[in-house]
């Protein structure tokens, strides 16, 4: 007969299962290199899934609705955001977490954090913030900042690694085989949905796309995704974390397309130095005016690193209302 009472799985039965379930080659949150300040383990959740939860509940990840993918404010519904391009990447990285046997929970926590440090304007932002600080900019490690100063939530060190090392730029890659999930994840899900997004703003026609790329992948949209997750899955089987040559290539390929054809074309200059603009008056605004920064901004670094913080952490529209209201 079926017993009514329900049986609670708390941590300890969720880390058991983690081993029960999941390839020798995951990481398991038993094993975690732990946090950067000790506290007690949650009663019921893995070290893993409770970063998931304090990323979700933050500050910094609700902003993402308001930040750009590609194109700066769009008017349309159905553009992508950083929100919901992290969600595509979070969706994406558990399908091949979940394939490969390794951990979901780390997978998703990671996923859900790689671009909440990421500046207004998309790429446009970073170039400046790039420029003007010395030592450079990267929105990978303003992630980490972002979720360990600005809002410290004391993450481990598995989803603080993944985070950081999940662009391709960085030679050395993630050290847990969930981080470099993301790195993949990333990739396949904007040049996807990015694609859509240019097709649906009219900037490109399905017939524009090289023959090479489609003959591969197929018509864009999630014909494109299931190619480029089963590339990773094809060559995967080893144990190590890769991606099919082929497809590799023609993700690469894809890249250079976009950035030709798509985010560097000439017809956004004028909107992207209109962006470029906007983020430096802030910038030199704040370094002016430190006494305008919220506290949670005022650390203990140069006034120019205490604006670039603030600045970068701000969405598009409110970037474009504090430019309007110095001016």
């Amino acid at each position: 007969c079926m017993n009514d009472s329900f049986i609670l799985r708390d941590r300890i039965w969720r880390e058991q299962n983690e081993r029960v379930t999941l390839s020798s080659n995951a990481t398991f949150a038993s094993n975690s290199l732990g946090r950067y300040v000790d506290e007690e383990p949650d009663a019921f959740r893995t070290c893993f899934e409770r970063d998931r939860d304090r990323i979700i509940h933050s500050k910094t990840f609700r902003r993402l609705k308001h930040k750009t993918q590609v194109f700066i404010n769009p008017d349309g519904d159905h553009f992508i955001t950083r929100m919901t391009h992290t969600l595509n990447v979070t969706q994406i990285g558990r399908s091949i977490a979940k394939t490969l046997g390794l951990n979901p929970d780390l997978t998703e926590a990671i996923c859900l954090g790689h671009d909440v440090g990421h500046s207004p304007f998309g790429h446009t932002g970073e170039d400046v913030l790039n420029d003007m600080l010395d030592g450079g900019w990267s929105h990978s490690e303003n992630s980490v900042r972002m979720l360990s100063v600005i809002e410290p939530l004391n993450l481990t060190k598995e989803t603080i690694n993944g985070i950081e090392k999940h662009p391709w730029r960085y030679e050395e890659p993630p050290f847990s085989p969930e981080g470099l999930i993301c790195r993949f994840a990333d990739r396949i899900a904007y040049l996807s949905h990015d694609v859509e997004d240019a097709i649906r703003a009219n900037v490109l026609k399905e017939s524009d796309i090289p023959k090479s790329i489609t003959s591969v992948l197929g018509s864009p949209g999630k014909t494109w995704i299931n190619s480029l997750i089963s590339g990773v899955f094809k060559a995967s089987s080893g144990g190590s974390l890769q991606m099919d040559q082929e497809i590799l290539n023609v993700m690469h390929e894809l890249r250079e397309f976009m950035f030709d054809k798509v985010y560097l074309r000439e017809e956004t200059l004028s909107q992207r130095s209109e962006a470029k603009n906007i983020v430096e008056a802030l910038v030199i605004y704040y370094e002016k005016n430190p006494d305008k920064l919220p506290k949670n901004y005022v650390q203990n670094q140069s006034d120019i690193a205490n604006s670039v913080d603030y600045v970068a952490g701000m969405t598009d529209r409110f970037a474009i209302s504090a430019f309007e209201k110095i001016n």
